[in-house]
């Protein structure tokens, strides 16, 4: 087992990755930029070194910096949580060049799973349904054009390296189709340093499910069953929740078993999610797999009682999984809500400043993941979420019922949430009943801006 670990990333992530290694009696070692010299993380790590100005790019994603400060403290791993560097392929394989270990797969399958149109390849070889779309990258416009004709439209444009709801346009026409395509295209260059495009059919009115895996280095594999993250504002989840009211145990062992055909295919090991979308008649298929772990880990955490972080660090070190399929078990309900420093009113624009007083709720079946504090500045520089509510219950309507009374006791005074925003979508009878899908939100704004 690692005696020091590195987390290469910041807030409510690298305070959770911090406190899992403190429990397993591993020191740690926090990065920070010069925006984040007061941010919680540099405050819990045993030490914290600066890499960096403000801009990600100049510290957060600074490779050279980060390996430097594990080298300098005498890390024996790196943790990168998710986003930044977390499914960086060249970065892991620097790692493993500097004889440090990345916490996450190999480098051959983050770049074999990261490039979405390959994956979706390897998927359909190994029989996991696909998506019906283009066989791997598009060369052209024209070819882009003679596919959508074939599966007809709509379709989706999508960045081969995408993620996080960027390089994506849904397009209902040939028209449509050559106006997207040059802007995708560049969007991708921009985000991803990356311009390779894909196509797909547009699945209309989906659910979005994702499976949970935990794969070590020895080919042991199993999943932790489903988390469904539908309800999207702009292809970024908001609300996640297990288990999916869509799903019976049917479809649920379907999926885990093309869950664990997706893993044996690719050779993964550590965490990651299978992603998936099902349909109107409960058909699914594959969409991507995110090769690291996720924001809303802790649902599953909460219905299986598996800490997920200790397990990637466990399988990093060598260790083999202490669980097969048949001991996992699921209990009740859970739901998890991101609270952002936005406002809804006003297209959701960010909204960082100082935090005059906080209140942070707890309770029964309550977890708070969170990097804020009373004082606490958020910079402009980086993701608006400030916290995650995660509620469990006995069932879905417990689950509801204490996250409404979570959310009414939260005071974040000095900056705009979107607490309000939240509740409105628990209150809201179609989510009440299950009766949702990833156009919720858009058809609940439409619906909205009619009454006016």
């Amino acid at each position: 087992m690692f005696s020091k670990i590195l987390i290469a990333n910041r807030g409510e992530i690298a305070v959770r990755i911090i406190r899992a290694c403190k429990e397993m009696g591993i020191k740690t070692v926090a990065v920070y930029s010069e925006a984040d010299k007061e941010a919680m993380h540099t405050r819990l790590a045993d030490e914290a070194v600066c890499i960096g100005p403000a801009s990600s790019g100049k510290s957060y994603l600074n490779m050279k910096n980060i390996l430097e400060a594990a080298c300098l403290t005498g890390a024996e791993a790196i943790h990168p949580g998710f986003g930044f560097l977390s499914e960086n392929a060249h970065f892991a394989r620097i790692c493993e060049e500097s004889n440090i270990c990345f916490i996450g797969p190999s480098y051959v399958v983050i770049d074999k799973m990261g490039n979405k149109s390959h994956s979706k390849e390897l998927m359909k070889k190994a029989g996991v349904p696909v998506i019906p779309g283009s066989e791997g990258k598009l060369e052209s416009l024209s070819q882009a054009k003679e596919i959508a004709s074939k599966i007809g439209y709509p379709v989706m444009l999508k960045a081969s390296s995408g993620g996080g709801g960027k390089g994506i346009r849904l397009v209902y026409s040939p028209k449509e189709l050559e106006d997207a395509y040059p802007l995708v295209k560049q969007e991708a260059r921009n985000a991803f340093q990356d311009d390779e495009l894909y196509l797909e059919k547009y699945i209309e009115n989906p659910r979005h499910v994702e499976i949970q895996v935990l794969a070590d280095k020895h080919g042991n594999a199993i999943h932790l069953g489903e988390r469904d993250c539908s309800i999207q504002r702009r292809n970024q989840k908001i609300i996640e929740e297990s288990p999916s009211t869509v799903l019976d145990e049917t479809l649920r062992n379907k999926m885990g078993k093309a869950a664990m055909k997706a893993v044996k295919a690719s050779g993964y090991y550590n965490a990651g999610t299978i992603e998936f979308l099902v349909d109107k008649n409960k058909d699914f298929y594959f969409m991507e797999m995110n090769t690291r772990v996720q924001v809303e880990h802790p649902v599953t955490e909460m219905q299986t009682g598996i800490d997920i972080v200790k397990e990637q660090i466990r399988i990093a070190a060598g260790e083999t999984l202490r669980f097969t399929q048949k001991d996992i078990s699921f209990s009740g309900h859970t739901i998890e809500c991101r609270i952002n420093a936005e406002n809804p009113e006003k297209n959701f624009i960010p909204c960082p400043g100082t935090i005059q007083e906080l209140n942070l709720p707890g309770g029964n079946g309550v977890r708070i993941d969170t990097a804020i504090y009373s004082g606490y500045t958020i910079p402009p520089v980086y993701d608006s979420m400030l916290a995650k509510i995660i509620c469990h219950g006995e069932d879905r309507k417990e689950a509801i019922a204490k996250m409404k009374r979570a959310l009414e006791e939260v005071v974040i005074d000095g900056i705009t949430t979107n607490v309000d925003f939240l509740y409105e979508i628990l209150e809201d009878v179609d989510f009440e009943e299950g009766n949702f899908d990833t156009s919720f939100l858009e058809v609940k704004k439409q619906k909205k801006e009619k009454l006016l």
